[in-house]
């Protein structure tokens, strides 16, 4: 891969990452990409299309870790990169509840070897993969929730991301290492051609997936984390993003930089909040299957309700192509047919990159 329009993905192996890296392989800017991850929960299965003849030429994979700071040297040294996207890190709420130095080490401490090799070799774009965590539990006269809403993380996962958040303004005045911060909510949803078919080396633990999973047969259950918060259904309340619609929004916000734009922070979601009880019922109505629900208490760190406000990224030029929630779910319940049958012993059409 040779040129300047090279980028490095921390995470591209992940669902999200995997999915950024092939709307960069599509983009009409003829991005080469390199990818960063150390596949410790990101699979190299999410990456079969790039063996796609336009792409594999536009296309690496390294196994490491970000926090490596002489991996990084070493990379760094041998390319020349236009911009980093970091995706990279841990994201389970609740383990970081009981193991928040897990948290606060690779989410915070590696962000900022990342950063200082990125300054070391003038590498001055940066998109960093932040969240709606850094929001807590925020005051409903507050929501939809703008960029500048006050924050109050209730979780190391969440404190871990706003720490970097904190510390990128001064790496921008010191290093002139421009970044765009996008905090997104929940994202579900594959990519509409099933080019992706998500492939994770731990359990789920976004609301979409395990539903889906209950539908096929994958799961005996569903367990519903509380029913007495103060909602209009007494559960928790989020604003669902297409994963395709999330990475759209990358790029723009990509583009934005490599233009001029000075560093930013936006949140992306629809406004549209729904309830935990209202996807499984929609789950129910999109696949035609009975989805067993089990109400279960509160789970420690999950915030009542939260739901972005998109004005700030539509201002940037973002245009949404799927945000309503039977699209989600439609798109996502191809993907877990194919993972059921999968199990079966079927196959899925991951190996050869099918699309039918």
């Amino acid at each position: 891969m040779s040129g300047l329009q090279k980028i490095l993905v921390t995470g591209g192996a992940g669902y999200i990452g995997s999915h950024m890296v092939l709307q960069l392989l599509e983009d009409k800017a003829n991005y080469s990409v390199l990818v960063l991850d150390d596949l410790s929960n990101g699979s190299e299965e999410n990456l079969a299309f790039t063996k796609d003849e336009n792409f594999k030429d536009r296309f690496d994979l390294v196994k490491g870790n970000f926090g490596d700071a002489d991996l990084l040297e070493k990379l760094f040294a041998e390319h020349k990169f236009l911009a980093v996207m970091h995706f990279a890190a841990f994201i389970q709420v609740g383990e970081s509840v009981f193991k928040p130095a897990k948290y606060y080490r690779n989410n915070f401490a590696n962000a900022l070897v990342l950063f200082e090799k990125m300054a070391k070799f003038n590498i001055n774009k940066l998109i960093f993969s932040s969240t709606a965590a850094i929001f807590g539990n925020p005051d409903s006269k507050y929501l939809p929730l703008k960029a500048d809403a006050p924050k109050g993380p209730i979780n190391p996962y969440g404190m871990s991301k706003l720490m970097v958040e904190q510390a990128l303004p001064d790496f921008d005045h010191a290093h002139g290492i421009k970044y765009a911060c996008l905090r997104y909510f929940n994202v579900s949803g594959v990519d509409p051609k099933l080019r992706i078919i998500p492939k994770e080396n731990t359990e789920p633990t976004h609301l979409i997936p395990l539903v889906l999973q209950a539908a096929s047969g994958r799961r005996e259950n569903i367990k519903v984390f509380g029913t007495d918060y103060d909602t209009r259904d007494g559960t928790c309340i989020r604003d669902y993003i297409h994963v395709h619609d999330l990475c759209s929004a990358h790029l723009l916000a990509l583009q934005n930089l490599l233009n001029g734009v000075e560093s930013f922070k936006i949140n992306l979601g629809y406004g549209l909040g729904f309830s935990v009880k209202e996807v499984i019922e929609k789950s129910r109505e999109i696949t035609g299957c009975a989805i067993n629900a089990i109400d279960t208490p509160r789970r420690e760190g999950d915030p009542a309700e939260l739901i972005a406000s998109s004005e700030e990224a539509k201002a940037l030029g973002w245009h949404p192509k799927y945000d309503k929630l039977e699209l989600i779910l439609k798109h996502a319940w191809e993907a877990e047919k194919r993972k059921a049958n999968y199990e079966e012993g079927k196959s899925d059409g991951r190996e050869n990159g099918s699309t039918k």
